[in-house]
């Protein structure tokens, strides 16, 4: 029977896509970012070590090797010692740094900003878990950091501050949203330089550098600004996120380089105005947020410090002559460095109202350090939506269970159309079982035949898959949101579900619990053997979805039926609970919305009869 023939083609394509993803994909990217976890925890449980080699490994040069360029890193003579990041900061006089959402410090030897952590976000779920860390300072094991100055003229012998530069702090006090900070530095050769940095209550720093020249000859500068990491991060691996090295770089647009790939290209340059560039993990980000009409050359690059890959975005300014006798010149430049919250980067989406950095600082397209992806304009609604519902209720889960409601209500006119197809269909059923009754060797007298009662009755043979098909987009931005928006992050619901972006951490092969021990761990099964509670309840409400239709004729379509929600069930175990509630929530309405229009079509609904059969045919 055609309907039944296209929603089983329909399910079968959904379910083979979804197995290929689960086996092939999520399976082993879970696997790697647990892995992750477990390293970066253990990392933040260690001890420090001696200091002595605090400014050794990693560290950046910033003398340049040629005109023209930002300064870049350069190998170190010998391997140094890697020591603690505790270690690495008590290693040198600083300033430290206080906002509601940021805590560190600013490295006065170089006046790097290299010690950052995100105080309102936490490595687990566990709120008294340590605070996930961004920068941290050369020496340490995962060197990041941001640094700013000026690059002398090529030629010249002039006396800039570079790394190992003795800043001085002009005055005193901690750098706070309402407490800017000011450096000072005099090259003993007529040049003053002077470093202003202010910071607001969110995660972006302003730097404005001043240069007084009280010698006799003029002096050529080029303003730069660049960011640095050491090590090749562990990433999530999906193909659906992008990590790694990120600019919107004026008319060249979007520019995305992985990890891997700036590796193998060394470097990209780019001469572009009204541009930012940085790097961003999946949830943190770090970016260069220059004047939106400096003429920038920018660079994303990679290179080799000792046996360390580094990875630097960077860009330099038009040159600047500071006048002998006490001319001036100066430059300003702002730092992204923070949790990537759509409500302070910015969401670039009519209606949003969520401006943050992009609107404030009329930036080009900042909203684009979330990857929303190319069907942003399925993503992002979905996200306003989450977001609005999340603002009314409190709970994110609640959310997600009434935007299905309000998506079932948009996609109604469709569904209805699609359900009171199929009721017909199921009307019909005597006419097109006596056709083959009557035709039993002449297939195409029976297609024909068939054709025309469609016909006559008003029925749209492949309506089956309609319901299918809708729910495909949904699926498919929910669980992006789910799985690039930090707003999601450790967004608890109700009872055991504390993290609606992991997976429902109960597990029936451990029947919940009582047993103790890791069912995971088992050499080549292990990854199959998980399966939530949620995830079960969800196979349970596809299980009734598929008994409201009458058991099929054919034994294989009966056989599809009858596998399909256990299918399902293990391969959404490992999604993230959020979906899994979607994808429940969504079959409960769509049986309760299918005996709906059933009853107004005069059809019976077969539900309670099937399930009762099932049972009944055990129970014999």
């Amino acid at each position: 029977m055609t309907d039944n023939r296209n929603t089983i083609i329909a399910v079968v394509l959904s379910g083979l896509v979804l197995i290929g993803w689960q086996y092939f994909f999520n399976i082993p990217q879970m696997e790697k970012q647990r892995a992750t976890e477990r390293a970066q925890s253990e990392l933040a449980k260690s001890t420090p070590q001696p200091a002595a080699a605090a400014n050794q490994a990693g560290t950046a040069s910033s003398t340049p090797s040629a005109p023209g360029t930002a300064p870049t890193v350069n190998q170190p003579a010998a391997a140094a010692t890697i020591v603690s990041r505790d270690a690495a900061v008590a290693g040198s006089p600083r300033i430290k740094i206080e906002t509601p959402r940021l805590s560190g410090s600013i490295a006065l030897k170089g006046a790097r900003i290299d010690d950052l952590s995100l105080v309102q976000y936490r490595d687990t779920v566990d709120p008294l878990s340590p605070a996930i860390v961004l920068f941290s300072p050369s020496g340490t094991a995962h060197p990041y950091y941001a640094e700013f100055g000026w690059v002398a003229a090529s030629g010249t012998a002039t006396k800039i501050p570079d790394q190992n530069t003795p800043w001085q702090q002009d005055g005193s006090g901690n750098l706070t949203p309402d407490h800017p900070v000011k450096l000072k530095w005099d090259n003993g050769e007529g040049l003053t330089f002077n470093r202003t940095i202010s910071i607001d209550d969110r995660y972006l720093f302003s730097i404005k550098d001043d240069v007084t020249n009280t010698g006799n000859a003029p002096v050529t500068l080029y303003p730069f600004a660049l960011i640095s990491r050491h090590g090749t991060p562990e990433v999530s691996g999906y193909y659906i996120l992008h990590e790694g090295l990120v600019g919107y770089l004026g008319d060249q647009g979007l520019q995305e380089y992985s990890y891997k790939k700036i590796s193998e290209t060394k470097a990209v340059n780019f001469k572009v105005t009204n541009g930012w560039l940085g790097i961003t993990d999946k949830y943190w980000a770090s970016a260069l947020l220059p004047a939106t009409d400096a003429a920038l050359q920018a660079r994303f690059s990679s290179s080799q410090a000792g046996t360390v890959q580094t990875y630097q975005t960077d860009y330099l300014e038009n040159a600047q002559t500071v006048a002998p006798g006490g001319g001036k010149a100066s430059t300003s430049t702002r730092l992204f460095a923070g949790a990537k919250e759509a409500g302070v980067v910015g969401i670039n989406f009519p209606l949003a109202g969520l401006g943050g950095y992009n609107k404030q600082l009329e930036l080009n397209h900042f909203d684009l350090l979330i990857d929303w992806g190319w069907f942003y304009f399925i993503t992002k609604p979905m996200f306003l939506a989450l977001d609005f519902f999340y603002r009314l209720v409190g709970n994110f889960g609640v959310a997600i269970l009434l935007v299905t409601v309000l998506v079932k209500l948009l996609f109604f006119p469709l569904a209805n159309k699609s359900y009171a197809s199929m009721a017909k269909m199921k009307a019909i059923q005597p006419q097109l079982v006596a056709l083959k009754e009557r035709f039993p060797d002449d297939r195409m007298k029976q297609q024909q035949e068939m054709m025309e009662i469609y016909k006559k009755e008003k029925i749209n043979p492949i309506a089956g898959c309609l319901p299918v098909a809708l729910q495909i987009p949904v699926f498919f931005s929910l669980y992006k949101v789910l799985f690039v928006t930090i707003e999601m992050r450790h967004a608890p619901f109700y009872g055991w579900i504390k993290d609606l972006s992991a997976l429902d951490p109960t597990n029936l092969f451990t029947l919940f619990g009582l047993l103790p021990y890791d069912p995971t761990q088992i050499p080549l099964l292990g990854p199959h053997l998980v399966l939530g509670l949620w995830p079960i309840i969800m196979g349970i409400t596809m299980w009734f979805q598929m008994k409201l239709n009458p058991t099929p004729p054919d034994p294989t379509q009966k056989m599809i039926f009858d596998w399909m929600p256990l299918i399902f069930t293990f391969m959404l175990a490992s999604f993230p609970a959020g979906l899994v509630i979607y994808w429940a929530w969504n079959n409960t309405l769509s049986v309760l919305q299918q005996s709906y229009i059933m009853r107004r079509n005069g059809v019976k609904v077969e539900l309670f009869d099937n399930v009762k059969a099932v049972f009944a045919k055990k129970a014999t």
